[in-house]
């Protein structure tokens, strides 16, 4: 399979996975603070999982939930909170809420998985993409695809981007029912502008990550990214099927099994 998009360059000289620290690395909860993406950094990622919401006042910040109430000692629904006011927040009490525009500017080598949460960041994450450069350097993902292609729609040239929920299910549940040249149609269309298949082993008591997936995703030029894996059977269990990506919590398990592997890429 050839590389889609220079997001996912270099791979290596054995197609090395990507690897991509989910919301940076921590083990004390301070998941999207700029200490964990440090942290991820320093034990040699290139790739960084994180997500996007936008202030009431047009601030784009790192961060996954709608309020701040799950992982900070804030409250509030981000979406109307001005940005001063999230500033103040601490996530587990410690770490303020990062800006998008802090991790690019501090990691210009850094490749980051955005995933757009809400529509206030749809023109808020454009602006940022086109004001940095990022266009190399990000993966635009969100469960909508409404939302995603509303994202590419604003950009002066094309970035990498995954499939939404919708067009993850179509190819997940259609692809071993349509003849190939219906599928490929089928996926022309509902796929136009992915570059990659992100989704989870399994949706409830349906298999998703299987050899005929993976065989059906490369025949049409797309990776696939399989999160949210932090065991270390069960990562080797995945690289062993073919997948070309793992999102973990658990970066400093993942080093070490591509490491045991030959497949780590410092």
């Amino acid at each position: 399979m050839t590389v889609p998009h220079p997001f996912f360059a270099p791979v290596g000289p054995s197609r090395t996975p990507v690897a991509m620290a989910h919301r940076g690395f921590s083990l004390e909860g301070r998941e999207n603070s700029m200490a964990a993406f440090r942290a991820a950094v320093a034990l040699g990622y290139r790739y960084l999982e994180t997500d996007v919401h936008t202030t009431a006042d047009g601030v784009l910040l790192l961060f996954h939930d709608e309020t701040l109430d799950r992982v900070t000692d804030g409250e509030g629904r981000i979406s109307e909170l001005v940005a001063e006011t999230v500033a103040s927040a601490r996530i587990a009490g410690a770490e303020p809420i990062p800006l998008l525009a802090e991790l690019v500017q501090e990691f210009p080598e850094v490749r980051l998985n955005l995933d757009v949460k809400d529509w206030n960041s749809v023109q808020t994450l454009a602006v940022a993409i086109e004001r940095y450069g990022l266009h190399d350097r990000v993966l635009v993902a969100s469960f909508s695809d409404r939302r995603r292609r509303a994202v590419l729609r604003r950009l002066s040239r094309p970035v990498a981007s995954s499939a939404g929920m919708a067009s993850n299910a179509l190819f997940v549940l259609l692809g071993p029912l349509l003849p190939p040249g219906l599928l490929r149609r089928v996926a022309r269309r509902a796929l136009r502008g992915v570059h990659a298949l992100q989704v989870p082993v399994r949706y409830g008591a349906v298999p998703v990550v299987t050899p005929g997936l993976i065989r059906r995703a490369h025949r049409h030029g797309l990776h696939v990214h399989v999160w949210t894996v932090n065991e270390a059977a069960e990562m080797h269990r995945l690289l062993n099927l073919g997948v070309d990506g793992i999102v973990t919590d658990r970066a400093d398990l993942l080093k070490a099994v591509l490491q045991e592997r030959g497949q780590w890429l410092p």
